[in-house]
């Protein structure tokens, strides 16, 4: 994004840091484009983590995820950038990032990607 400041990802303290539970955040707007057409891609982001020390703050989650709305950018490394930013921020014990993209050409597409922390000892 020429002359903007890339969203940032925003976190908190985690209320409850010793017992894990999950949080799922759906983003059923989602927009980038495809790189070789320039051509909008819709599709629904869904982000599942059990955090452990901080978790994200929801307004600059919406922000970050809308600064993709003109990137020309595959479903592959989208979803995947999604996830290596909020492992980056939230460091969280576990995390899943699904992309569905709506029918394009008569395909449809989901891509999964997925981080679980390593425990010392392992």
């Amino acid at each position: 994004m020429a002359g903007c400041a890339e969203p940032r990802l925003e976190t908190f303290p985690n209320p409850n840091p010793k017992r894990d539970y999950l949080i799922r955040h759906v983003a059923p707007e989602f927009t980038s484009r495809c790189p070789l057409t320039g051509q909008p891609d819709f599709g629904t982001v869904t982000v599942e983590y059990v955090p452990d020390r901080v978790c994200v703050e929801l307004k600059s989650l919406k922000f970050y995820l809308q600064a993709f709305r003109d990137q020309g950018i595959f479903y592959e490394a989208v979803t995947n950038r999604i996830l290596d930013d909020l492992v980056r921020a939230l460091r969280p014990r576990w995390i899943r990032v699904e992309t569905d993209w709506n029918p394009r050409g008569g395909l449809r597409s989901r891509v999964t990607a997925e981080y679980q922390k390593r425990r010392r000892g392992r």
